[in-house]
């Protein structure tokens, strides 16, 4: 942890900070047209080891087709009659091997149009202490628990230059992973640090994502 991050003790003081939180929050939709629509889950869960509020994240295997090798939140597309809550809490499910049901889920944040083409609503939800993942490894690589401090770290979120279009990529160092990530992940933690840690409506669908993520 560097300087300027302090834990965040995971418990029912934090559940309720977020509830209230994501409550005055009016999550913005996306302009959906022309894309697919999509849904990931952000799980707030207890760090294994430290014992602090933490949040799930993958890294993708190599193999897979589409963002192969990249850091992502569970998730995935949308099926045929679908909400967006029920395809988060599946995808959990087949990624990790977690199964919640809708009343964990304590929110959403803003659609988050993506390069490759998908309409991604981004779901908050309540994985409690002691969740055991059991990932499917034609899925995913490896797990991690980033803790909440690291996502509240004044260092995030990172801006590139200023792009052809206008717009500027946005990155987010964390050490849990010893690497960067950059949009739409790190676009998605750095709201739901503004949201529902700060209650800062802040958006993020204005920032561009890199090359690499395109596809």
């Amino acid at each position: 942890m560097t300087k300027g991050e302090a834990v965040v003790a995971f418990g029912d003081d934090l559940r309720r900070r977020i509830v209230e939180n994501l409550e005055e929050f009016s999550a913005a939709p996306g302009a959906a047209e022309g894309l697919r629509r999509a849904a990931v889950a952000l799980v707030v869960t207890r760090h294994p080891v430290s014992g602090e509020a933490a949040l799930l994240l993958t890294l993708r295997p190599l193999t897979l087709n589409r963002h192969g090798g990249q850091y992502a939140l569970p998730g995935g597309r949308l099926d045929e009659g679908e909400t967006t809550i029920e395809a988060a809490l599946r995808e959990l499910h087949e990624e990790l091997g977690v199964r919640l049901g809708e009343e964990a889920v304590l929110g959403h944040l803003d659609d988050y149009p993506t390069r490759s083409g998908f309409c991604m609503t981004p779901v908050v939800a309540w994985g409690g202490a002691d969740l055991v993942l059991d990932p499917d490894p034609g899925e995913v690589a490896r797990t991690f628990h980033v803790p909440l401090a690291e996502i509240d770290s004044p260092s995030i979120p990172e801006l590139g230059p200023v792009q052809e279009n206008g717009r500027r990529v946005l990155r987010a160092f964390l050490p849990e992973l010893g690497h960067y990530i950059a949009a739409p992940t790190a676009a998605i933690l750095y709201q739901f640090r503004e949201v529902a840690l700060r209650g800062q409506p802040t958006r993020v669908a204005h920032y561009d994502q890199p090359e690499f993520a395109w596809k």
